[in-house]
This record gives structure tokens, sequence and C-alpha cells, in this order.
């Protein structure tokens, strides 16, 4: 699902300072997926790994993107004969998994529906109940999976859109990157999805900030801050991404199950995991099943920690933090 940047990357200083030798810490920027990136980190011998970065981070949207008309998740919709790269592979073997952790509320063969309701490719739809029932019977992540290396979908109308989990593990391969090219301390975002390892170039821990959910963009307020090492996170929310029709506001997370967008208490969920790919897919999970079920859900997962703004019974935002993420907030 697309989402829109949802929290940003607190800097207390430049980036481009050198410490001793020939290591320096470099910073590169751009778009992709829609979204920025960015990227910071501390090179070993000093050199820019910036179109080192630009070429992969092509390569992972010609396999990831929907928007790309020759990506290789299009002609997987386009039902084409091929076999996937293997990060496609990797990546969907994990979309479900965690389509099963969280019965179904992630769920990367709700493209048609998230299409339909106007937050996909496609033009938005006029929405009926007879209309959203017509999609459903296309959606549900049993219905496709992997044969000799291949997507196999039990009808060819069958979508996928993994906006919700493959920014995420562009972060963690972009991560794995810099490690190959020596770089200890570096950080990753895209788009709100963040991967952190080391310390920045003050020799502390990365900081990261969660926005406070309010509908204005250009209103970057903080609800809290915490340091992020050797972490990923990501956060997913519904105050940024939504229109309004006959007064009435529908949100950009749809729930799979009951092929509408969600209405409840949830303003935003932000998850901290060991790999941004399964942060960002339990981000949107989350979203899906609202705040106590996925409080349950979460303290089942090792590693995971939440931290979720909600709206209590008089409209009023309230928090609700894991013991975990506690332990990372900035005092």
């Amino acid at each position: 699902m697309r989402k829109q940047i949802l929290f940003f990357t607190i800097l207390l200083t430049a980036f481009f300072s050198c410490n001793s030798g020939k290591q320096k810490y470099v910073a590169n920027n751009g778009m992709i997926y829609g979204t920025y990136y960015s990227v910071k980190y501390e090179s070993a011998n000093g050199s820019d790994l910036g179109p080192e970065i630009d070429r992969e981070l092509k390569r992972l949207s010609q396999i990831f993107s929907h928007y790309d008309k020759e990506a290789t998740i299009t002609k997987i919709n386009n039902n084409t004969d091929i076999i996937p790269e293997p990060e496609f592979i990797a990546c969907f073997q994990r979309a479900m998994e965690i389509s099963e952790l969280t019965n179904g509320a992630f769920d990367i063969t709700a493209a048609p529906l998230i299409s339909a309701w106007g937050f996909g490719p496609e033009n938005k739809q006029k929405m009926t109940a007879a209309k959203v029932d017509s999609l459903k019977q296309f959606c549900g992540y049993n219905k496709v999976k992997i044969s000799g290396n291949k997507i196999v979908k039990d009808v060819p109308e069958i979508m996928l859109n993994m906006s919700a989990i493959a920014k995420g593990y562009t972060c963690d391969l972009i991560g794995d990157l810099l490690n190959k090219k020596g770089c200890v301390n570096y950080m990753v975002d895209i788009g709100g999805e963040v991967v952190a390892s080391g310390v920045n170039n003050k020799g502390k821990t990365w900081t990261i900030g969660i926005r406070k959910p309010i509908e204005d963009p250009f209103k970057n307020e903080l609800n809290a801050a915490l340091r992020l090492e050797n972490k990923a996170m990501a956060t997913s929310g519904n105050y940024l991404n939504f229109y309004e029709e006959n007064g009435k506001k529908y949100a950009h997370t749809i729930d799979p199950k009951s092929g509408y967008p969600v209405q409840h208490s949830l303003l935003s969920a932000s998850v901290v995991a060991n790999d941004c790919m399964s942060a960002d897919a339990f981000a949107t999970a989350f979203m899906v099943l609202g705040k106590d079920l996925s409080i349950e859900i979460a303290r089942q997962v090792p590693g995971l920690e939440i931290y979720f703004i909600y709206a209590d019974e008089s409209g009023e935002n309230q928090v609700y933090m894991s013991e975990g993420f506690s332990s990372l907030l900035v005092n």
C-alpha cells in the first residue's frame, strides 16, 4: 500500500565533515517508488558511493514498482511467463509469512481493491457493495504461491502490490550494499522506512523522529524521537494519504477481508524490528487490525517493538508503546 512520508530523520549536524584519514560521511538523495530516499554513511575510503546506490535502486525499482510497465511485478500481474529475481522471491516469501502471522491483515493480493479505491496505479472506480464483493474474489494471499521458482495464481485476475513491504526490503538491501563496501556507520531512509547502523558523524546513535498525526504535510511536528542502532523502523498511518467524497473520509489502508478502507482509532503505527522488510509489513498490518489486536500479535513476534498513536473516546491523541520501545526514546 502506498504510504506518504510518515516520519522523518532528525539530523543533528551536517554529514560532510571528515574524520581522521580518508574516512568521511557522505549523503546521497533522490527519488524511488514515488517517494524520496536519503542515504548517509561513513565511507571507508572517502569515496562517494552515490552512483552504485543509484544503480541498485534502479534495479530494485525494475523489480518491485507497479508503476513501471516493464517491472517484474507488472509482468506477473499481466500473467507473463517469467522467473522472478531472487529478491522478488525473498520478499514474496516474507510477505506470505507475515500474512499468516496477521491472519491476512497484511495481504499483497489486495491490489485490485487498493486501485479501485483510488490508491494504486489505476484510476479510482465508483465503489459499491457489489463492486467490492466482485473484487474480493480475486484477493487472498492463500490464492497465490511459488511453484518451480514461478508465481502461480489460482486465477489470472489476481494482482500483487508489494508497496507495503518493498520499500523496507529495499532499505535492507541498500544496507547490505553499504556493508559490502566496508561501511559500518550508515542510515538508509526510503519514504520514512529506516535502517540504521552504528553512529552518525558525531559518534552518536542515529536519532529518528515519529511525526505527529497531523493532516497538514508541511507541519513536521514530532510526537517522539528515538535512538536507532543496528535496527530498522517503519511507520504507517492514514492522516496524510486520504481523500474526501460526499463528506466522508477514505483512508489509503484497505482491509483485505472487508474490502473497505479501515475505520478505527489507530492513527499511526511505528514498528522497530531487526529488518526493515518486516517492520514495513507489520506497520501496515497493524493499521488494518487496530490497536488491541495489533498489541496481541506484536507480543508474539520476537524482536518486535511498537509505538501506536490513537484517538481515545473523547478524540484526544494517546500513545501506547511496548516496554522495549520505551527504552529507545530520547528523553
